[in-house]
């Protein structure tokens, strides 16, 4: 249940992060901005759903320990993803654009871990 709440407050955050940026940003900052701002909520949005979704029915199809494991990689891939992206419009620091692609690593490696894990499950 742990990982249920941690999801459910990542999720609380990307809405948030959502709403600020539709609303204190929009006029704030060039469109581009808004565009790398809009994909770092999407990320954000889809990936802790994922986890919710994953902490409540993911045992059906794999263990416990994978569930885990899967549900920690992810919400530290899009913190990664979705928090350099986030910075990076905040601080127009641009050089945390080469963090990105480490959480979007992380964010295919865990999907791809789901994949096999539930294959490997699904086998007689």
């Amino acid at each position: 249940m742990r990982l249920l709440s941690i999801a459910s407050l990542y999720m609380a955050l990307a809405v948030g992060c959502g709403a600020f940026g539709a609303h204190a940003l929009r006029d704030q900052i060039p469109a581009q901005d808004m565009t790398i701002w809009e994909k770092a909520v999407l990320y954000h949005l889809v990936h802790a759903l994922a986890v919710v979704i994953l902490s409540v029915a993911g045992e059906t199809l794999i263990s416990s320990r994978v569930v885990s494991k899967l549900g920690t990689l992810m919400l530290a891939s899009v913190t990664i993803f979705s928090g350099s992206l986030y910075l990076l419009v905040l601080t127009n620091q641009r050089w945390l654009g080469a963090i990105t692609p480490l959480g979007g690593s992380g964010l295919i490696f865990a999907w791809l871990l789901l994949a096999f894990s539930a294959c490997k499950r699904a086998k007689p």
